[in-house]
């Protein structure tokens, strides 16, 4: 019988673990200069420039720790602030940058867009949730800025379009045929608000906004004429 298999030796995986070198923080360093203070040479003391720096050190070492937690009571504020504003958004309409139509049945809805400048002809073409061709109207000689031009819900034969999710496309061009830039624009009514990895997204019917990219909050519309007509 071979020796190995008398006084067999352990080659398994579980080994001894090394135990992870502390983190110092500032109080250790302060007690090791104390120390050092408390137990140098009288007949050599320690240098007074090496002694302020070490000061110096551990001043930084100070504010850093400071600015550190600062900016940790900082960011969950603003986490804080950014669910809140969120939150209050519930029920109110934003508007945000997009191309996103919810047609509800039998009714119409605005297309917004803005022109760069003073357009001839606009062209809006509307697609279904797949992609599909739905309609496409023009309208002639809209000026520059902000723009809204109603889609009636109907299809190109002039059909009530299911009601749905839809988007637009516009195209424009000045009176020299040129094309011009055109910003498409989103508005829906804000039903509930999600939060993936601490972040606050707007549920606007099956669009997820998020809240950075909101640039225009308003009461809905029924609340607006319910306080017009309380005035």
């Amino acid at each position: 019988m071979l020796p190995s298999e008398l006084n067999p030796v352990s080659t398994g995986s579980a080994e001894r673990s090394t135990p992870k070198a502390p983190v110092l923080g500032k109080d250790d360093f302060l007690h090791l200069l104390v120390t050092q203070l408390q137990n140098q040479d009288p007949l050599n003391p320690t240098d007074h420039t090496e002694f302020t720096a070490q000061l110096a050190q551990f001043s930084s070492l100070e504010q850093l720790n400071n600015v550190n937690d600062n900016l940790k009571e900082l960011q969950n504020y603003q986490a804080s602030t950014n669910n809140s504003q969120a939150v209050s958004l519930l029920g109110k309409e934003i508007t945000t940058n997009g191309n996103f139509l919810q047609l509800v049945e039998d009714e119409s809805i605005d297309c917004d867009f803005s022109l760069a400048r003073d357009a001839a002809e606009v062209v809006v073409s509307i697609y279904d949730s797949t992609g599909k061709f739905v309609k496409e109207f023009t309208e002639k000689n809209r000026p520059a800025g902000r723009q809204t031009i109603d889609w009636d819900g109907t299809d190109k034969d002039g059909h009530p379009a299911k009601a749905g999710n839809y988007t637009f496309k516009i195209q424009a061009v000045d009176a020299n045929d040129q094309k011009v830039k055109v910003t498409t624009f989103f508005t829906g009514t804000i039903d509930k608000v999600t939060f993936e990895n601490n972040t606050p997204f707007l549920i606007s019917g099956d669009q997820k906004i998020a809240l950075g990219d909101v640039i225009q909050v308003a009461a809905p519309d029924h609340l607006a004429e319910s306080s017009r007509l309380e005035e």
